[in-house]
């Protein structure tokens, strides 16, 4: 009896322990944690979508699409629903059987890279046709958890023609994520990577919208609690006409190098070509690691936009700066004549003109006609490498034209105080004799050349050169003397009607520039011309740099000359 009784004693204290902890377990979960336990209930029948805003459309001058959104479809998700190796590998297995190679560890990444809240819908397969979402949708055994969401696609209608200045977008990166953090992003939102989409990202983006849902147990939808539209990015219009800018690059075409035309009073660039080119549209749509490293590793650099980031030595196109120069320092004049006899000789090194035998006794206009290069050694010493570069900085070589345009080099003015940072050495006069010919350590980008000659035919006003229709800004006079800049006005429209660069003025409208041709250490010398139409009431300007052209006055020139003649007549 006594066992029995110790039995039910110990059998009554183990029942109070267990009411004991079952009503410290109530209380813990109803009172103590009872609004962290509500939370969570009410957050799990609530799902947040986020729907990504069309962006703004782009443009050319004439209303021609450049970019544009198509419809296309996303797998979208919860992290609680794709937390097991289990569901993704099922997951895989399911798209692959339909087409789509998502292996696991893509499916791992892409998860990772967008878990910022349990609860928070994200983006597991984008870019999805209407076919294939329907397929997914059919198949029995796709997780009832997943949902499509029909999300907005950026298309290039003229793809390569023009990807140099529109860029791409593509899904942000963890990194830029971080960067951005206090701009409203989100793993998988699309973010412009370069160009024009890249420059106004924060016009063209437009505002997310948002849609609460009530779900049940399964996560299906209930009903809908509150939702924000997106609100379309603004669209942008260029100034870009597409009509030149095929030209141009058709004109390119088997070449590297640059071509573009700009307005010589706004600034507003009308065609503005990089060869080689390349295609926007798949870096948009998703390439594969290797797809983007071959990219990157091709040796011509088909994304590097060498009409703003290629440096070159404007060789004898640099003339006309050094006779404006020269003119405004009073160093030379009509009168000033000098003697070529195919060479100058300084110490035991000899600088030779292009033409061996020597062009005679020139004055600064047949200096220019004749791309006499003995002339212009002569002028550079008597100026004097400070003057230069004070004419230089006045007509801000050496720093970026401010296109709106991300990537843009400022080229080089060089100089003696950059040449002792540089290679700790001083400046020699043989530096300034390579100068004066925009040869030795002047690099300038083909924007720049076109903005010197553009202040040349406008008399004298710096513009700023924009794509975006409104990114006019109010052109800088830089007070260069309208009688000595007639000068070179001459000058140049010898160089075309009865100079070097003929073969620039064969296609029916009248042009001046000047030609010009780079050494290049790394194979067939540069060729080059820059020039203005009509010359005697200029627009526009344009200019051409191919690599390993060899001659400007052949292979540059006629280039200039067809696409001024084209923007004249359209």
């Amino acid at each position: 009896m006594e066992i029995l009784d110790s039995r039910l004693k110990l059998f009554m204290y183990l029942m109070t322990l267990s009411v004991c902890v079952l009503i410290g377990g109530l209380y813990f979960c109803q009172i103590y944690q009872g609004d962290r336990y509500i939370r969570l209930a009410h957050n799990n029948r609530l799902r947040m979508i986020r729907s990504a805003a069309p962006r703004g459309e782009i443009f050319d001058r004439n209303g021609v699409p450049l970019a544009v959104n198509d419809t296309t479809f996303c797998i979208m998700g919860y992290p609680l629903d794709l937390n097991t190796p289990e569901k993704v590998s099922h997951l895989s297995k399911i798209l692959k059987r339909h087409g789509i190679p998502m292996e696991i560890s893509d499916l791992e990444k892409t998860i990772k890279q967008q878990r910022s809240a349990p609860y928070r819908v994200m983006k597991i397969v984008p870019n999805l046709t209407m076919t294939q979402m329907a397929e997914l949708v059919a198949d029995y055994e796709f997780p009832h958890e997943l949902f499509p969401l029909s999300v907005w696609r950026r298309t290039y209608p003229a793809g390569s023609t023009a990807a140099n200045i529109l860029g791409y977008v593509s899904e942000i990166s963890e990194k830029e994520l971080e960067a951005r953090a206090e701009e409203g992003y989100m793993g998988g939102d699309l973010i412009g990577k370069s160009g024009i989409e890249r420059a106004y990202e924060n016009i063209l983006r437009g505002s997310p919208g948002q849609e609460a849902l009530e779900v049940d147990a399964r996560g299906r939808k209930v009903r809908t609690l509150d939702s924000n539209p997106a609100v379309k990015g603004e669209n942008i219009t260029l100034t870009l006409d597409m009509g030149a800018q095929k030209l141009a690059v058709e004109l390119l075409k088997n070449n590297k190098g640059a071509l573009l035309a700009m307005d010589v009073h706004t600034g507003a660039v009308l065609a503005m070509a990089s060869s080689p080119v390349y295609d926007n549209n798949p870096l948009t749509w998703g390439v594969s690691g290797r797809e983007w490293n071959s990219i990157m590793n091709n040796p011509d650099r088909p994304m590097l936009d060498r009409a703003i980031a290629g440096v070159y030595p404007p060789a004898s196109t640099f003339k006309a700066f050094m006779s404006i120069a020269a003119l405004e320092e009073n160093v030379i004049n009509t009168s000033t004549m000098i003697s070529c006899r195919g060479g100058l000789r300084m110490g035991s090194h000899l600088f030779k003109c292009w033409k061996h035998s020597g062009h005679g006794s020139l004055n600064v206009l047949g200096a220019l006609q004749h791309s006499c290069d003995v002339y212009f050694y002569q002028v550079g010493l008597r100026a004097g490498i400070d003057k230069l570069i004070k004419w230089g900085r006045k007509l801000r070589l050496g720093e970026p034209t401010g296109i709106d345009l991300p990537g843009e080099s400022g080229g080089n003015i060089a100089g003696p105080d950059w040449k002792m940072r540089r290679f700790k050495a001083q400046w020699a006069a043989g530096d300034t004799v390579n100068y004066s010919i925009g040869q030795g350590y002047v690099l300038m980008t083909p924007l720049q050349i076109a903005r010197v000659y553009a202040a040349i035919a406008n008399g004298g006003k710096l513009v700023t050169p924009h794509l975006n229709q409104k990114g006019y800004k109010t052109p800088e006079n830089i007070g260069i003397n309208p009688d000595k800049l007639a000068i070179v006005q001459k000058g140049l429209g010898y160089v075309v009607s009865r100079g070097t660069g003929s073969r620039a003025g064969r296609f029916g409208i009248s042009i001046a520039g000047k030609t010009g041709t780079a050494q290049n250490s790394h194979g067939d010398d540069h060729a080059l011309f820059a020039g203005y139409a009509p010359a005697e009431n200029p627009k526009y300007v344009a200019v051409a740099v191919v690599e390993g052209g060899k001659h400007g006055s052949s292979v540059a020139a006629p280039l200039v000359g067809q696409l001024l003649a084209h923007l004249l007549s359209h």
